[in-house]
């Protein structure tokens, strides 16, 4: 029987339940204090998603200190502390091969804090009320009978 592969990036079921065993493993790490760092110990840390490769051995995983502050000295401090992660996640996840880690920022928060902008805007206010009046079509008749 041959594998299947998904088409059009989406990930795999397999891929999708490896990356939250991953994202439970280093929360519980950051969480828990077990990464030792200076840096790291002012901040609380969360890895809100982690996107695995479809070979399962590059994990993304995407980070946000709380308040969005000294995200990049958070994100060298994690580096500095690769080997480490990486090493639990292999004991903690069982897996064939421990895979890859790199960190990224987790832009999510940003993006909906920037629609939620556009979407109060005032142009998007004019827009909406020039719009005529919304009709019902769902055949109920209004009125006296």
């Amino acid at each position: 029987m041959s594998r299947s592969h998904h088409s059009g990036g989406e990930p795999s079921q397999r891929m999708l339940r490896v990356a939250e065993l991953v994202r439970h493993c280093v929360s519980d790490l950051l969480s828990r204090h077990e990464v030792v760092d200076p840096v790291l110990d002012k901040h609380v840390v969360t890895a809100p998603k982690v996107s695995m490769s479809p070979d399962l051995k590059l994990a993304t995983i995407f980070i946000m200190p709380l308040g969005g502050k000294d995200i990049d000295a958070v994100i060298e401090a994690l580096d500095r502390h690769k080997k480490f992660m990486r090493g639990e996640i292999a004991r903690k996840v069982n897996l064939k091969f421990a895979p890859e880690i790199r960190f990224k920022i987790d832009d999510a928060f940003d993006n909906s804090a920037r629609i939620d902008a556009l979407l109060r805007s005032e142009k998007v206010r004019r827009d909406l009320e020039s719009l005529p009046p919304a009709s019902s079509d769902d055949g109920e008749q209004t009125g006296e009978a």
